[in-house]
């Protein structure tokens, strides 16, 4: 097995890659800590927030890269989750609203300029790209575009789809508690057979064993993706930590949660405790996790972590 390439990774072991303050031992010591932790590769994930914010963490993460061979072997690429997604309550989760905007070229061309290369990954609401042309600049790209926290009609997703949209973003969260029982976007994602990826976080916490094994036995092992979506409470036990300045709240049962236990926040897990989850809760073979866990990851961005690490 080569190592796990983890796509949606929002710091570690104290480390926030949102912190507006991220230094240079900070970021080896979090890289550090996703070997140490069963990892081994990961995208640093910025999230939702301000434009200026978003762009200048995004640049710090590249100038990081840039600067320090340990950070490059871990750090193959940046994950931007937002903040082309829905304001709505339930679908936008830990984003903070005010700091939602509707998809853009524009903005879409400020945020991967930022990153100097590095931008693999981008989520966002197909229902809130017009005429999917955010989707179709970032797909020319070469970069991997992933809905999320979102909520498109089947056919929106189809033509978003048609667009270049080939993954979607941690299935199962990013939406209310409360759905409608036939018509919701799990089970629209579910129907999309074109989708090519579909990403899941699989702790046990954010989606059941039960309901990650229904899920990976329909979407398949082939087309699945599993991820951490860990913040910088990953490995820390409990407490209270810091994502882009939202407080974490971490209780004895290892969930992270909004200090008033309204939605989870991110995961504490480590890609070791992920692949624990689907070997021994969800039942997988040791191929299925290494297909979950590092193949797909590998080829839904293209192969571009194996020419990172030469």
């Amino acid at each position: 097995m080569t190592h796990p390439l983890d796509l949606q990774l929002n710091g570690s072991k104290g480390v926030d890659f949102n912190a507006d303050d991220l230094s240079l031992d900070a970021m080896r010591q979090a890289c550090a800590a996703v070997r140490r932790d069963g990892g081994g590769r990961m995208l640093a994930t910025i999230i939702t927030d301000r434009l200026d914010r978003m762009t200048a963490r995004i640049d710090r993460l590249a100038e990081l890269h840039a600067e320090d061979e340990s950070v490059r072997e871990v750090m193959v690429g940046i994950h931007v989750e937002g903040p082309f997604i829905s304001p709505l309550p339930g679908f936008v989760g830990a984003h903070p609203h005010e700091h939602v905007l509707p998809a853009s070229v524009d903005v879409a061309k400020r945020l991967v300029h930022a990153g100097r290369g590095l931008v693999r990954l981008v989520t966002l609401a197909p229902e809130h790209d017009a005429g999917h042309a955010t989707t179709q600049w970032l797909a020319q790209q070469g970069i991997l575009v992933s809905a999320g926290h979102c909520d498109p009609s089947l056919a929106v997703l189809n033509d978003a789809i048609d667009a270049g949209l080939s993954c979607f973003t941690h299935l199962g969260n990013g939406c209310p508690l409360m759905l409608h029982r036939h018509d919701n976007v799990i089970q629209r994602v579910l129907a999309a057979d074109r989708l090519r990826w579909v990403m899941v976080i699989a702790d046990g916490v954010h989606l059941p064993p039960m309901l990650l094994r229904t899920i990976v036995r329909q979407v398949g092992i082939d087309r699945t993706i599993a991820v951490t979506d860990a913040t910088a409470a990953a490995g820390m036990g409990p407490g209270r930590y810091v994502l882009a300045g939202q407080e974490v709240l971490v209780g004895e049962e290892g969930a992270a949660w909004a200090p008033d236990r309204s939605h989870l926040v991110g995961s504490t897990a480590t890609m070791a405790d992920i692949r624990r989850v689907l070997s021994s809760a969800v039942g997988l073979t040791a191929a299925d996790v290494d297909q979950l866990t590092v193949q797909n990851p590998l080829r839904a961005i293209g192969g571009v972590a194996s020419r990172s690490n030469g």
